[in-house]
């Protein structure tokens, strides 16, 4: 996939693209990233990119023209071009594999009270929030977005660790653990010691139940639940309308 990024801030974005795993991504082909400073595209002498909003209010609002010729300088009318915003749909799982599918996406970063409405009326394909709440930086939410599509695209990450994970058949993922066995007082679940896999793999389902069932109860009315996951589910609740607990090493479900 290539990724190109329209910024008025690259360095913000540089770092993201030369560390861990995005690192090996570019570097195995995978990924291509391209990031255009739009301020190189203003018009005046001053090279400004933003200007006061037209009937008033708080802010300053990105201008058309430099953004514009950006985005024409790399063809993105005729790409997928995404602009994150607080307006925008909500960012899911299903939305991040959809955009994994392209073969180029091209991001805007807005900033300030945000960009022009005629940038996105004739450029933008998704506008895409990131949740319910607003941060001043539209590179900290565009690149949420991108490390949220570039990890579903093959080679990437091992088809086995993304079977695991958070969403994952509409569940959260189970609690980790790794060496030391014992660790201020507190030791890993036995059954994860045990070597016994069908136990093992028994104990994460329960987990991945009981921790969308405390955080995200909202997904157990979409989540694909076989009769076992919907009988250990039923326990968990019985559980807990009784008051009861479970300490994490219940293997009887």
């Amino acid at each position: 996939m290539k990724i190109q990024i329209v910024t008025l801030f690259p360095a913000m974005l540089e770092g993201f693209f030369e560390n861990s795993i995005m690192k090996r991504a570019v570097q195995s082909g995978s990924v291509e990233y391209e990031i255009i400073d739009f301020r190189s595209f203003a018009t005046d002498k001053h090279q400004s990119c933003d200007d006061v909003p037209y009937g008033g209010g708080a802010g300053m609002v990105i201008k058309c023209d430099p953004l514009c010729n950006a985005l024409d300088s790399i063809h993105a009318k005729e790409k997928r071009v995404v602009y994150a915003s607080p307006s925008g749909k909500r960012l899911s799982q299903a939305y991040a594999e959809d955009l994994s599918k392209e073969d180029e996406l091209v991001f805007i970063c807005g900033h300030y009270e945000g960009i022009d409405q005629r940038v996105i009326d004739l450029y933008v394909d998704d506008e895409i929030s990131i949740g319910d709440y607003v941060i001043s930086s539209g590179e900290v939410s565009t690149l949420v977005i991108i490390d949220a599509v570039y990890r579903l695209i093959d080679g990437v990450i091992s088809s086995e660790s993304l079977s695991e994970e958070s969403f994952h058949g509409g569940l959260l993922e189970y609690p980790q653990y790794t060496r030391p066995e014992t660790y201020c007082s507190k030791d890993v679940p036995d059954v994860l010691l045990s070597g016994h896999h069908a136990k093992i793999g028994q104990w994460r389902l329960q987990k991945r139940l009981e921790k969308t069932l405390l955080n995200r109860p909202d997904l157990l009315e979409t989540a694909s639940l076989d009769v076992n996951s919907r009988k250990i589910l039923n326990a968990l609740k019985e559980h807990s309308a009784k008051g009861t607990g479970d300490d994490g090493c219940n293997e009887g479900y």
